[in-house]
Formats: structure tokens, sequence, C-alpha cells
């Protein structure tokens, strides 16, 4: 019998996730992109910005708003890392 052939569309839905672990995307219900301070240009690719002292800075370009998103977070400085792994003590 025949392996199932791969869902190529599935593994590149699950890429992004791995990528915004320990971040705080935010989320914006106003920007028809989902994602506070990332916007789509006329070529379809997504950009992230963000305000500095009042004054608008470019992040970069990006293939997908998750990207941008998870790009924004860490210029806004809400880079949260996971937890570090619990050791248990040895009684001795």
């Amino acid at each position: 019998e025949e392996p199932a052939p791969l869902d190529e569309g599935a593994a590149a839905a699950e890429a992004p996730v791995a990528v915004a672990e320990g971040l705080r995307l935010h989320l914006s219900s106003s920007n028809r992109n989902g994602y506070k301070g990332v916007h789509k240009d006329a070529s379809g690719r997504f950009y992230a910005q963000h305000r500095v002292d009042g004054s608008l800075v470019s992040i970069g370009h990006f293939g997908t708003a998750v990207e941008a998103a998870v790009v924004y977070a860490r210029a806004v400085g809400e880079y949260q890392p996971p937890p570090p792994p619990t050791v248990a003590a040895d009684a001795e």
C-alpha cells in the first residue's frame, strides 16, 4: 500500500504557527488582514510598519501576513520567550 500524498497546503499552514511561538501577535478587527501594523501592497506582498516617536518606520516586506505580524511583534517589543523547561530536583 502506497503512503498518502503529502498535503503541502497543510504543511504550509502549520509553518507560521511554529514561527509565531513565544510571540503575542497584535490582532486587529479593523485591519483587513487581521494584524495591527501589517498591510498588503499592490504586488500582493505584506509589509509591516510601526510608529516610533510619531514617525512611521518600515520594518520590511514579507510573503505572508503572519510573517509580517511576527516581525511587527518583535519590533514593538512583545517577544515573550517560552518558559524554560522545568527540571525535577533530585532528592538526595
